[in-house]
């Protein structure tokens, strides 16, 4: 069997499009921008056999256009978005099959109204699980709300939380940095918090990526995924004194918090 090989390509100022291939054929993940996949593709001598899509924005959709005469294979994306055409539409409960991989369609609405991650529990050369999430769950943070509820969201990184902890989480941008900085502010004594941070630190000095994560860094990490811990409540309520404890709550009073933190 051969190994898979699961490797971030830079595109834009921040993000990232995932590749994962078998040494011959390749799958790509939010495909924002064609030109360095197809740079990619060439210097490992890859074809492209699919591609997978979580959410409608331009920055993971805008090179399916130039990509499609090199695909020789189905896109997949969210039933419940507007992927440009054509697009095989995937529901939550669904499994996809790419590269001799099966890959569970999750529903993870909040950042967009029909957003979806995809899971691969069991690769088949063994490595562990496999989480392309989107912009759902960040290291250290999670996405805006632009169409879904504090609700939504927190029931999708809950529901994200409880993969297996060993899970690769494949985020789309390099926002660890500035999203750690913030979950300091949460939880300033959080000993596993300062010395990822450190280590992120050392990996954006040499120019490397801080991803991916795992679920069991972020359960230990994030303050979205920490939302009934109680240094976090008392945080999100010494910020805001009218807000409530519970942990939807708990999780809005952060989301907003982190929306206008400099």
């Amino acid at each position: 069997m051969e190994l898979l090989e699961l490797r971030p390509i830079a595109a834009f100022s921040d993000n990232y499009i995932w590749m994962l291939h078998d040494g011959q054929q390749a799958l790509v993940v939010d495909p924002g921008d064609a030109t360095p996949v197809l740079a990619a593709l060439e210097a490992h001598s890859l074809r492209l056999s699919g591609i997978l899509v979580t959410h409608h924005h331009s920055d993971h959709v805008g090179g399916l256009a130039a990509l499609r005469p090199h695909l020789d294979g189905p896109i997949y994306g969210p039933r419940r978005e507007n992927i440009p055409k054509p697009y095989s539409a995937v529901d939550a409960g669904q499994s996809v099959e790419l590269l001799g991989q099966h890959f569970e369609v999750l529903d993870v609405p909040g950042h967009t109204a029909g957003h979806i991650a995809f899971h691969c529990a069991a690769p088949s050369d063994a490595s562990a699980p496999i989480l392309f999430c989107g912009d759902t769950l960040f290291s250290g943070g999670c996405g805006r709300l632009f169409e879904g509820t504090p609700a939504q969201m927190h029931d999708s990184l809950q529901k994200l939380a409880a993969l297996p902890g060993n899970t690769r989480v494949c985020c789309a941008h390099e926002y660890t940095l500035s999203n750690l900085r913030f979950a300091r502010q949460i939880e300033p004594v959080n000993a596993e918090l300062a010395a990822y941070e450190a280590w992120c630190q050392t990996q954006r000095t040499d120019n490397l990526p801080t991803l991916p994560s795992t679920v069991l860094n972020e359960r230990q990490i994030n303050p979205f995924l920490r939302a009934s811990e109680p240094a976090v409540v008392a945080a999100a309520l010494a910020h805001s004194p009218t807000s409530h404890a519970d942990p939807v709550s708990v999780f809005a009073t952060l989301r907003q918090w982190k929306n206008d933190f400099k």
